[in-house]
C-alpha cells in the first residue's frame, strides 16, 4: 500500500517516469497477482499511454479474469472520454464478471462530469455514513461471527436502526424544548461485497435513500483477513467514492477502526468535503502492551510480527485519524485519560471541546424477547428454531453430561478474542467435568487463516472426534438473534440438557467495550471478562460479573470457577435484576443513538459555519 501511495504521489508530478516504470515490471513479470497490482497502478496514472495500455489488457483473453477486471476498474479513474466510453459499453453487452466491472467504472467515469448531490432540503434529518470493510453486513446479521464480522457488524446495525427511528429537532441545541420535530435520520451502512452488488445500492439509493439502508465494497479478489488487507486500498478508496456520490449529501462520516477502510474512507471524506467522527481506541497499543507484557513481543521480534500485524502503521494511523477527525468519541473506561495519556499519549484535559464519551448499546428489547422465549421453553413450550437447534446441539452430549451448566462464549475465532485460550482453561481443569462448553462463532466449513489457527489449537486441547463426549460444543457463527436466544437459554436451562444459571465468558486479549458481554449480562448471567478496557466501566467485579487476566488459563480458571460458585449458590434473582438494570438505564442502543445524534449535528454545525466563512473570505 504504501509503494502504491507513493507511486501515486510521484504520478502527479512525473507521470512519464512511472508510467515507463510500471509497463518495465508488467513486461518482466506473469505472476497474477503482481500484474493485478501494477495494473491497478495504471488506473492513477492520468495519461492517454495508460489508457491504451489498460485497454489493451482488457481486451487480451490471454490475461486472467482478475487482471483483466483490475484493467476495468481502473478506466473508471481516467479522465472522461468517449472512447473509453465506447469501450465500457462494449463490454457491458456481454454476460459476466467483466460485464458487472465495465457497469461500475463507466459509473465512476460519469460521476466526474456531475457534481455530487450537495443540496439537501432544510426540513431533512441528518444523513449519517457508519463504514466497516472487514465484515459483510446485512441487516439480519447473516454473518455474524464468521471471519472478520465481530460485534460491530451488531452494533452498526442496531445503531443505524436506532438513528432512523429517532425523533430530532431544529435548533443549535438538539434538545431545546422549543424546537420542532424534524423527519428521521437517514443512515446508510457500508461493508464489503460481491462484483455485481455495489450498481443496484447506487440505483437503490439514487431511486429511495430513506431510513437505514446497506450498500456494499465490490473486493475483485473475494475478502481477505484484515492484516492482509492493505493492498486493497485503491480499489476500496474507489468503491466508496462511487457508493457516497449516488447517496448524495453526507452530514458526517463515522469511522471507528485504524485499518486500511478507515484510511481509504478519510481520503475520500476529506476529497469530497465529508465531516469525520472518528472512535479512538487504543488498538493496536493495547494489544502491544499486553504481549509486551506476557513477552510475546519483543524488541528481537517486533519487525517479524510487524509484517503480519503492522502495528507501526496502525499507531500512526489512529494518531492521524484522531488529530484530523471533526470529533472524536472514547469509550468509556475507569481511568480514561491516564490510560489514553499512556497508552496514546494523547491528553483529553486538552480536548474538552473536540471529544465525547459515548458507551456502546444493546437492543434490550431483543434480550427481553430472548428471555420470555427461553424461560416458555424450560416451561414446555414447542419453542423457536433457534431454542429446538440449540436443545439439538446438546443431545450429542453423552447422557451424563446432559444437565450441567452452560459455559457460553460468542465471537469472531480469532487470537484476540481467546477462544482457544478459554478452551485451554476449561480443558485442563476440572471445569471440563462441572460445564459444558459451548463456543458460538466462526466459520467452521471454510475457515479463514485466523480461524483455522484458533481451530488448530483448540482441536489440539480436544480432539474433534472427542468433543461431543467431553462436552466442547462448536457451533459455528450464528445470526445475532438466534445468539441472543442461546445466552437466554444459558441463563434460565434446558431442562434434561442444560441446567440454569450458567456463566457467559468473553477470553479476549482485550475488549474495548464488549455487546456480547452487555448481552448477557441483560439476560441475567454473571460474566467474566478482561480487566483492562471498557468492561470494567460497567462490570461490578465479584457481584454481576469477574475482571481477571484473560490471557493466563489459570487466572481465567479460577475466576470461571468462582463465577459458577456464585451462580450456584444464587437464592434470588436479585443480583441478575441489578445486571439487568445496570445495562437498561446506561448501555441500550437508543441511549448511544441520543448521544451520537448530538455528536453529529454538532459536527453538521461546524462544518457548515466554517465553511461560509471560507466562502466569505474567497
Amino acid at each position: 500500500m504504501l509503494a502504491q501511495r507513493a507511486l501515486e504521489n510521484w504520478a502527479k508530478v512525473s507521470s512519464q517516469a512511472v508510467l515507463e516504470a510500471l509497463e518495465t515490471a508488467l513486461a518482466d513479470t506473469k505472476i497474477a497477482g503482481e500484474r493485478y497490482r501494477l495494473v491497478e497502478m495504471l488506473g492513477v496514472v492520468q495519461d492517454k499511454v495508460a489508457r491504451a495500455a489498460l485497454i489493451r489488457i482488457i481486451l487480451n483473453t490471454d490475461e486472467t479474469e482478475h487482471v483483466r477486471l483490475a484493467a476495468v476498474m481502473a478506466l473508471g479513474d481516467q479522465p472522461f472520454s468517449d472512447g473509453i466510453v465506447q469501450v465500457l459499453e462494449g463490454l457491458i453487452e456481454e454476460n459476466g464478471p467483466l460485464a458487472d466491472a465495465a457497469q461500475l467504472a463507466l459509473m465512476d467515469l460519469r460521476s466526474t462530469q456531475v457534481s455530487a448531490l450537495k443540496f439537501q432540503a432544510k426540513t431533512e434529518g441528518l444523513t449519517i455514513v457508519q463504514f466497516f470493510l472487514h465484515a459483510n453486513i446485512d441487516s439480519e446479521l447473516r454473518h455474524a461471527g464468521s471471519g472478520d464480522t465481530g460485534g460491530i457488524a451488531t452494533l452498526l446495525v442496531s445503531l443505524g436502526d436506532a438513528l432512523v427511528a429517532q425523533e430530532h429537532q431544529t435548533s443549535a441545541e438538539p434538545l431545546a424544548a422549543s424546537a420542532s420535530v424534524l423527519p428521521r435520520h437517514r443512515v446508510l451502512t457500508i461493508s464489503r461485497g460481491q462484483l455485481h452488488e455495489p450498481l443496484d445500492d447506487a440505483k437503490a439509493l439514487r431511486h429511495d435513500f430513506s431510513g437505514h439502508k446497506y450498500a456494499r465494497i465490490p473486493l475483485i479478489r473475494g475478502a481477505v483477513p484484515s492484516a492482509q488487507s492493505w493492498p486493497l486500498h485503491l480499489e476500496v478508496r474507489r468503491g466508496l467514492r462511487r457508493i457516497l456520490k449516488a447517496a448524495g449529501r453526507i452530514d458526517a462520516m463515522h469511522l471507528r477502526m485504524a485499518d486500511v477502510g478507515s484510511f481509504a474512507a478519510f481520503e475520500v471524506a476529506q476529497e469530497l468535503q465529508i465531516p469525520v467522527v472518528f472512535t479512538v481506541a487504543p488498538d493496536p497499543h493495547a494489544v502491544i502492551e499486553s504481549m509486551d507484557r506476557s513477552s510475546e513481543l519483543t524488541r528481537e521480534n517486533f519487525g517479524r510480527i510487524d509484517q503480519i500485524q503492522h502495528f507501526w502503521f496502525r499507531t500512526w494511523l489512529v494518531e492521524h485519524l484522531a488529530s484530523h477527525a471533526a470529533h472524536t468519541v472514547y469509550f468509556p473506561r475507569p481511568n480514561l485519560n491516564r490510560e489514553m495519556k499512556t497508552l496514546l499519549g494523547r491528553d483529553l484535559s486538552a480536548e474538552l471541546e473536540s471529544y465525547t464519551v459515548v458507551p456502546e448499546g444493546i437492543d434490550v428489547n431483543i434480550i427481553h424477547r430472548a428471555t420470555l422465549e427461553a424461560e416458555e421453553f424450560a416451561c414446555g413450550s414447542s419453542g423457536s428454531e433457534p431454542l429446538r437447534e440449540l436443545r439439538q446441539l446438546l443431545e450429542r452430549l453423552p447422557e451424563k453430561r446432559r444437565g450441567l451448566p452452560l459455559l457460553i462464549s460468542v465471537g469472531r475465532f480469532h487470537r484476540i478474542k481467546g477462544m482457544a485460550t478459554l478452551v485451554e482453561a476449561w480443558a485442563g481443569s476440572d471445569l471440563c467435568s462441572r460445564t459444558n462448553l459451548l463456543l458460538v462463532g466462526g466459520n467452521l466449513d471454510t475457515p479463514s487463516p485466523d480461524e483455522s489457527e484458533q481451530l488448530d489449537r483448540i482441536n489440539a486441547l480436544v480432539a474433534p472426534a472427542h468433543q461431543d463426549s467431553s462436552g466442547l460444543i462448536l457451533s459455528g457463527h450464528r445470526p445475532n438473534g438466534t445468539v441472543a436466544r442461546w445466552i437466554a437459554a444459558a441463563k434460565v436451562g434446558i431442562p434434561h440438557y442444560a441446567a440454569a444459571s450458567g456463566v457467559y465468558v468473553c477470553a479476549s486479549v482485550k475488549e474495548e467495550f464488549g455487546i456480547a458481554l452487555l448481552e448477557a449480562m441483560a439476560a441475567g448471567l454473571i460474566v467474566v471478562a478482561p480487566n483492562s478496557g471498557g468492561p470494567a466501566s460497567y462490570i461490578d467485579h465479584g457481584y454481576t460479573g469477574f475482571l481477571t487476566n484473560t490471557q493466563d488459563p489459570e487466572q481465567l480458571k479460577a475466576s470461571i470457577t468462582e463465577a459458577l460458585r456464585c451462580a450456584f449458590e444464587e437464592r434470588t434473582n436479585q443480583r441478575a435484576d441489578d445486571a439487568r438494570q445496570v445495562v437498561e438505564a446506561n448501555f441500550t442502543i437508543g441511549t448511544m443513538a441520543d448521544e451520537l445524534s448530538r455528536v453529529y449535528a454538532k459536527v453538521k454545525q461546524d462544518h457548515e459555519e466554517t465553511k461560509r466563512e471560507l466562502d466569505s473570505i474567497l
